[in-house]
């Protein structure tokens, strides 16, 4: 990989494609029995136990709105946000991508009803587009507290 080319894992939300770096995956997993927890946001599915591991699931396709129905295809992205493991539930993986800087333009304010301020950049690849999101920016401040505080809630009990 040469010239900045970067390589995404892309995955399908909605009828939707999105990517995300691939350095920030730690691994995908199937779509598994998940501990939901009192007073959490709606998007907060809530825990999973991964090999001693307690990490925190957001739901995307409820962040983003869109329709949820669980399938075979179904799966749990394990993603590094802001130093700590999170998990992501979306449709289906469907590859791993190279992807040229020159084929990435800026994001719009709002794509796909979904606001600017989540997404590093639109991916154009032949026919394709691609959601390039961005991690870092998917909760607000006060949703990463949240999610501290169930890593935290959840040590404490242990």
């Amino acid at each position: 990989m040469s010239n900045g080319t970067q390589q995404l894992i892309v995955f399908n939300l909605g009828g939707e494609e999105f990517g995300v770096k691939i350095t920030k995956v730690q691994e995908i997993i199937r779509l598994q029995e998940i501990t939901k927890l009192p007073n959490s946001s709606d998007f907060m599915s809530g825990i999973i136990n991964l090999r001693g591991d307690i990490i925190s699931v957001i739901d995307l396709r409820k962040r983003f709105g869109v329709e949820e129905e669980d399938t075979k295809k179904t799966r749990i992205i394990i993603v590094e946000m802001d130093n700590q493991d999170v998990g992501l539930i979306v449709d289906s993986v469907s590859e791993v991508l190279r992807i040229d800087p020159n084929d990435i333009e800026d994001a719009p304010q709002k794509i796909a009803g979904i606001r600017g301020d989540y997404l590093k950049g639109i991916g154009k690849i032949d026919d394709r587009i691609i959601i390039l999101l961005a991690l870092d920016k998917l909760l607000t401040t006060e949703e990463k507290i949240e999610l501290e505080q169930v890593s935290e809630d959840v040590v404490i009990e242990e």
